[in-house]
């Protein structure tokens, strides 16, 4: 049996810029350095996805597209290294959400004793609001 390998966006397929500042404490030195990170992803060229997925990917990640790219700011730590794993991260996660292939509906009938219940029901129903009304007074 072979085992299914991780899924893996390749590193060349990124284009990262770094911003600042990043949010959080860090005093002075989070305003002098640039440790946010803006990671964008263009899905359009990339291989890991088929076009379908490509396709639940862009309506997944709507908040986060612009154009072909999917955008992700990550500004939370104080550390460079940190919100550039995170901001893979999310991308990675948001990809392999769009991996499965969502399951067709197939459409079911009511059984028989359901359609049975729902005409006794409803003739109690009826029964009770002809009593109301006085149609079935018997005089």
């Amino acid at each position: 049996m072979s085992e299914a390998k991780p899924f893996e966006i390749p590193e060349e397929e990124f284009e990262e810029e770094y911003v600042r500042p990043s949010s959080g404490p860090g005093g002075q030195h989070q305003n002098k350095t640039e440790n946010g990170v803006r990671l964008q992803w263009n899905i359009s060229a990339t291989a890991v996805l088929t076009d379908a997925q490509k396709a639940r990917l862009r309506v997944l990640a709507a908040p986060y597209m612009q154009g072909d790219l999917l955008v992700v700011m990550e500004r939370s730590g104080r550390s460079l290294a940190r919100n550039r794993d995170r901001a893979r991260e999310r991308i990675r996660e948001l990809a392999l959400a769009s991996r499965p292939e969502p399951r067709k509906r197939r459409p079911t009938k009511p059984t028989k004793a359901s359609k049975e219940r729902r005409l006794k029901e409803k003739a109690v129903r009826s029964r009770i609001k002809a009593l109301r009304s006085g149609r079935d007074s018997g005089d």
